[in-house]
């Protein structure tokens, strides 16, 4: 019997994805939150910015979730709603807005990154920037 291994994110690499953003964020001057969640959507890791709105940490983790359970960014999702807006009760998508990201290692789905508090493409850059500084996609 041969057991299958795959990658998975590490809880160094979950605060490294905060850390980045952050760092994008505050440059920008955007009070967001953001989420880190594993492939199952569980989240592993949370940082909410100054200032950002109490909401903001629930649709990060959202966001986030869409993200690693579809294995697409959730703009994938945004857009599919406008031809097919039956696809909101798609089970298990809970946030189909920009701003969430899947984090690929290795070519397997690890997990999302979701960022909320600006508009939607300003949260999908910040999540954006967390992956850019693992080197991951």
């Amino acid at each position: 019997m041969t057991i299958s291994t795959r990658p998975y994110l590490t809880e160094a690499q979950a605060q490294d994805i905060l850390d980045a953003a952050a760092v994008e964020a505050r440059r920008m001057k955007w009070p967001v939150t953001v989420a880190v969640v594993d492939d199952g959507g569980h989240l592993l890791a949370l940082k909410r910015l100054d200032g950002a709105s109490p909401a903001s940490a629930h649709i990060a983790v959202g966001k986030a979730r869409t993200a690693a359970l579809g294995r697409h960014d959730s703009k994938f999702y945004e857009d599919m709603l406008a031809n097919r807006p039956a696809f909101i009760s798609a089970p298990g998508l809970e946030c189909l807005l920009e701003g969430g990201v899947a984090i690929l290692l290795a070519g397997s789905c690890v997990g999302g990154v979701g960022v909320s508090g600006v508009k939607s493409h300003e949260d999908a850059r910040v999540a954006l920037s967390g992956l850019e500084a693992l080197h991951v996609g």
